[in-house]
């Protein structure tokens, strides 16, 4: 007999929700991946522009997740995501993820050149 078997035949609520959990991640799963495709062509679709663009804020967002092992004893993994707000000339905003190396080297107030394709950072040079 299988954990999830009926005596009385049919599928019982258990057996229903465990399906379901699994429909609901699997779901989950496959909309996540149809956003990053969307995500990406619609930036490759995008003309690459490089406009002059000042720092105007730096942020980071600290995330992190606890495990447990087999002897309760936890471990904690965290993952750190880097984020620049630039303003253009015509007073526009936007704010771009950037990687921990550049996010280091640029300051707020900094001026200087941005490119950009859609919402995916490429780089900024700063003028001197």
């Amino acid at each position: 007999m299988l954990p999830f078997d009926n005596p009385m035949g049919g599928f019982d609520v258990y057996q229903f929700f465990f399906i379901g959990i699994i429909a609901l991640i699997f779901i989950v799963l496959i909309i996540s991946i149809m956003k990053g495709i969307i995500t990406w062509n619609y930036n490759n679709s995008q003309p690459r522009l490089t406009v002059n663009a000042k720092v105007v804020a730096r942020r980071e967002n600290v995330s992190s997740h606890t495990q447990f092992d087999e002897n309760n004893m936890s471990n904690v993994n965290s993952n750190t995501s880097y984020f620049l707000t630039f303003e253009i000339e015509s007073g526009d905003r936007m704010e771009f993820k950037v990687k921990s190396n550049e996010y280091a080297m640029i300051a707020e107030q900094d001026r200087g050149r941005l490119t950009f394709q859609g919402r995916r950072y490429l780089k900024f040079e700063r003028m001197l």
